[in-house]
């Protein structure tokens, strides 16, 4: 097939690289490498993230814009130790922890990490089915149906090898990033106000600490960082440790590309609703219905559908994604298989009773986010007990410095958990 044929010659290329036989300028020695980060920043800009930084941007203008930042600096260091693990072992996170915990903890974190990834697929989901409801005027039970049947197309492409899929993600996540660019120019945000924000963090009250929680949440996903560790591990096989460190600093590259975008996609949506919404002093706006009709009177129609556009590109790749990651999980904590159809359709069920049952899928979104956030701690600390392991890492294993980044980072998600119960409950 063209698709694996594709697949083939991508990986040849890249050891073609790894070897030193190939000539040409960086452009064209990096592009072999490009994609799994890519795949995994889908996670990242997802409608999720739509709903918490509208929220964040709406009430409480740019003050939050500094836990983009700060969450996208986590999610860096975080994906690229999750490459580095698939890079490293030829195995995924999700594959080491079985490895290495009791038979009963992998079954306590597979049945955690599922109910994680069912609300990921919850957030994904419902963002496509409102992109298709606000653009094509459809009800919701329409566009999630229609959703289900694009997100099957979608994952067909797994058949063809990992290129096409990648390709195809990767074209999803420029349609959202070039959106989000059109919005800036749109809204011509109060730039002295975005900087002072930034240089003068703070973390406005329980409601800002439960979107402060949900921005981190949105950022940093758990399935993403099962998803990277297995996109990695068999792409690409190094003969040598020579070779295991060279694909280590390509995908460093993919990583910073990816997630750098992803940023600034994460940081135009809340500028855009603090800009439009918070500078007109429509604090209430809320929802993602609410976003798209008060865009068109505020900033012209065409905003509006080019909000919608961003919503259900991100939702219809996030959804697809999402469904992959959770294949992951399953197989490499029990070693249980199910077809990705029967996967898709049993992750369908929750969101389509959602719509029928006439929830909020904005609040809904953001409690998925919040939900999110509690599965991370356990996530990075297990990566970090992986990585920072030389039996297990050899060549790779991480520099002193790096586990202790990334145990701040763990630590940072796990304070940030219990300032959220503390001001919640308050």
């Amino acid at each position: 097939m063209a698709g694996n044929d594709l697949s083939s010659r991508t990986a040849r290329d890249a050891q073609s690289v790894l070897d030193g036989q190939s000539k040409g300028g960086f452009l064209k020695r990096l592009l072999p490498f490009l994609g799994p980060a890519f795949i995994a920043s889908v996670a990242y800009v997802d409608p999720g993230n739509y709903a918490t930084n509208i929220q964040a941007g709406a009430q409480f203008g740019y003050a939050l814009l500094w836990v983009i930042f700060a969450s996208n600096i986590v999610a860096m260091l975080v994906q690229a130790m999750a490459a580095k693990l698939g890079i490293a072992t030829g195995k995924n996170l999700a594959e080491h922890c079985r490895a290495s915990y009791p038979s009963w903890a992998s079954w306590v974190l597979w049945v955690m990490m599922e109910i994680v990834a069912m609300a990921t697929d919850l957030a994904e989901f419902l963002g496509a089915a409102v992109g298709i409801q606000l653009l094509f005027g459809l009800p919701l039970w329409a566009g999630g149906l229609i959703t289900a049947a694009a997100t099957f197309l979608i994952l067909g492409l797994e058949r063809y090898g990992f290129r096409p899929l990648e390709a195809v993600i990767t074209a999803f996540v420029a349609i959202v990033a070039l959106c989000y660019l059109v919005e800036t120019f749109i809204d011509k945000p109060d730039w002295s106000a975005l900087g002072l924000a930034l240089a003068r963090p703070t973390l406005p009250g329980s409601e800002g600490a439960l979107l402060a929680c949900g921005i981190l949440g949105a950022t940093v996903m758990p399935h993403a960082i099962f998803l990277h560790s297995a996109l990695t591990q068999n792409r690409i096989r190094p003969a040598d440790g020579k070779g295991l460190k060279r694909l280590f600093r390509f995908e460093l590259v993919d990583v910073f590309i990816a997630m750098g975008i992803a940023s600034f996609v994460n940081a135009a949506m809340l500028v855009m609703a603090a800009a439009t919404f918070h500078g007109s002093g429509q604090t209430a706006v809320g929802t993602l219905e609410e976003a798209y009709l008060t865009l068109q009177p505020l900033l012209g129609k065409a905003a509006g559908y080019v909000f919608g556009i961003s919503l259900l590109a991100s939702g219809l790749s996030s959804s697809a994604v999402g469904t992959s990651a959770g294949q992951i999980i399953m197989e490499g904590f029990i070693h249980k298989h199910i077809p990705v159809w029967a996967r898709r359709l049993i992750t369908v069920l929750p969101s389509l009773a959602v719509i029928i049952a006439g929830f909020d899928p904005t609040r809904v979104l953001v409690l998925s986010q919040v939900l999110l956030s509690f599965g991370l701690p356990v996530t990075i600390f297990s990566l970090l007990r992986f990585t920072a392991d030389r039996r297990i890492m050899g060549e790779l294993v991480n520099k002193r410095v790096t586990s202790l980044a990334l145990g701040l980072a763990a630590l940072l998600v796990t304070v940030l958990n219990v300032y959220l119960i503390v001001a919640t409950l308050a």
